[in-house]
C-alpha cells in the first residue's frame, strides 16, 4: 500500500512539474518550496503557508481558519507540516489554484529562467486573461457592425450616403418625430458620411470583440445597447432641436466598460495599472480636443457631445453591473449597488423627463 501511494504522488508531482515546463522538475520545484520554508526544515508550517498565500497576491482576504483548512487538507500524514511531496499536490489541487497557481508560475518565469540551460513554457499572465476564449465565437458586434454596413450601403446605392437616404430617415433620431419611440435607439445604424461609419465600425470591434471573449455577448451587447439609449435621450433632454445619428453613444460605452472592468477585477488583471493609464491618455485626449475645437477654435462640428458622455456614463454603470467579476470583494458589494441604482434612477429620470416636458422639446407638426 505504501509503494502504491508513493507511486501515486510521484506521478502527481511528475505532471504538476511537466505543466509549468521545468526542464529538471524536481529541482526547481524544491527551489520553490525552499523559497518558503524560512527555517530550512524541510517543512512548510501553518505561519509560512500564510507567508506563501500572502505573497500571491491574495494579501488578507483570505483568513487564518481558511489557511488552516487548506493545510489541514493538504497535510496528507497529518503531520501539522507540509513536505515537497505535500505541497506539489496542494497547489495543484483544482479548489486551491486561485491562491497558489498564479504565485507559482511567476516564480519559475521571473526567478528560476535565470539559470542556463533550461527551457520553460510561458504562462499566462493573469486569471482574468485567462479567461480569453474563441468559443463560442465573439460575433455579436460583427453582426451589429455587418447590419449598420448594409443599411448605409443601401441609402449609398440609391446616392442618399449622407443620413437622408428612405432607411436612415426612418431610423434617424428625429427630436420632430419623438413620438416614434424606436428612433431612440435606431439612430446607431444611421450614420453620415463614409468616414463616420468606418470609425465607428473600427473601434467598436476591437473594443467589443475582447469583451465578448471573456464576458460573452449578451453582456456586451447590453452595454452597447445601453450606451445608444442613453446618447439619445441625454441629447434629447440638453440639446432638444438636434438630430442625432451614428453608434458613438454605444461605442463610448464599449470604452468604459473596459475601465469597468478593471475597477471590479484590478486583482486578476495583469498590469491593470498600466492598462489604466492608457485609457486616461486615449479618452483625456478625446476630451481635450473637444474642448479645444468646441471653445478655442470655435469651430462648429456636427458632433454629439453629450451623446458620448451619456454613452460613456452608460457603460461605465451598465458594465459594473453585468461584467463578470471574478473575485468579489466585501465592497464591490456596495459598488454594484451603487452602479445599478444610479444607472435606474437616471434613466428613468430621463425618460419622464422626455414624457412629461412637452414644453421643453420642439413642436412642428408639419416637419417631414
Amino acid at each position: 500500500m505504501q509503494r502504491e501511494h508513493d507511486v501515486e504522488r510521484s506521478a502527481v508531482e511528475e505532471l504538476a512539474l511537466r505543466d509549468v515546463g521545468v526542464a529538471d522538475p524536481n529541482i526547481h520545484w524544491r527551489e520553490i518550496f525552499n523559497k518558503y520554508d524560512v527555517d530550512q526544515n524541510g517543512r512548510i508550517s501553518l505561519r509560512e503557508l500564510r507567508t506563501l498565500i500572502d505573497s500571491g497576491g491574495c494579501g488578507t482576504d483570505i483568513p487564518r481558519h481558511v489557511v488552516k483548512a487548506i493545510l489541514k487538507k493538504a497535510d496528507l500524514d497529518n503531520s501539522g507540516h507540509l513536505d515537497l511531496e505535500e505541497f506539489i499536490i496542494m497547489v495543484h489541487q483544482t479548489e486551491n489554484q486561485n491562491y497558489f497557481s498564479h504565485l507559482t508560475q511567476k516564480y519559475v518565469k521571473f526567478v528560476v529562467p535565470s539559470r542556463r540551460g533550461v527551457q520553460y513554457v510561458d504562462a499566462t499572465d493573469g486569471q482574468y486573461e485567462e479567461q480569453y476564449t474563441c468559443w463560442p465565437p465573439a460575433i455579436c458586434m460583427i453582426i451589429v457592425s455587418v447590419i449598420e454596413f448594409i443599411l448605409f450601403m443601401i441609402d449609398a446605392f440609391v446616392d442618399h450616403p449622407k443620413g437622408t437616404g428612405p432607411i436612415a430617415t426612418k431610423l434617424i433620431y428625429n427630436p420632430y418625430k419623438r413620438f416614434e419611440a424606436w428612433r431612440f435607439l435606431t439612430y446607431m445604424f444611421v450614420h453620415i458620411g463614409s468616414v463616420h461609419l468606418v470609425v465607428n465600425l473600427i473601434v467598436q470591434l476591437l473594443l467589443g470583440i475582447p469583451l465578448e471573449m471573456v464576458h460573452k455577448w449578451w453582456r456586451v451587447l447590453l452595454i452597447y445597447l445601453a450606451g445608444v439609449v442613453a446618447g439619445s435621450l441625454g441629447t434629447s433632454i440638453t440639446d432638444p432641436t438636434v438630430f442625432l445619428a451614428g453608434a458613438s453613444g454605444g461605442v463610448y460605452a464599449l470604452i468604459t466598460a473596459h475601465l469597468a472592468t478593471l475597477f471590479i477585477n484590478w486583482k486578476e488583471i495583469e498590469y491593470a495599472a498600466i492598462q489604466l493609464i492608457v485609457f486616461l491618455c486615449i479618452v483625456g485626449t478625446d476630451v481635450g480636443t473637444a474642448v479645444y475645437n468646441r471653445y478655442f477654435l470655435d469651430l462648429e462640428e456636427n458632433i454629439g457631445y453629450v451623446a458620448h458622455l451619456a454613452g460613456a456614463i452608460a457603460g461605465l454603470l451598465v458594465g459594473i453591473g453585468v461584467l463578470r467579476n471574478l473575485e468579489v470583494q466585501s465592497w464591490e458589494k456596495y459598488l454594484w449597488w451603487c452602479a445599478v441604482v444610479t444607472y435606474f434612477f437616471i434613466m428613468a429620470v430621463a425618460v419622464l423627463l422626455n414624457i412629461f416636458w412637452t414644453d421643453h422639446f420642439p413642436y412642428r407638426p408639419d416637419y417631414k
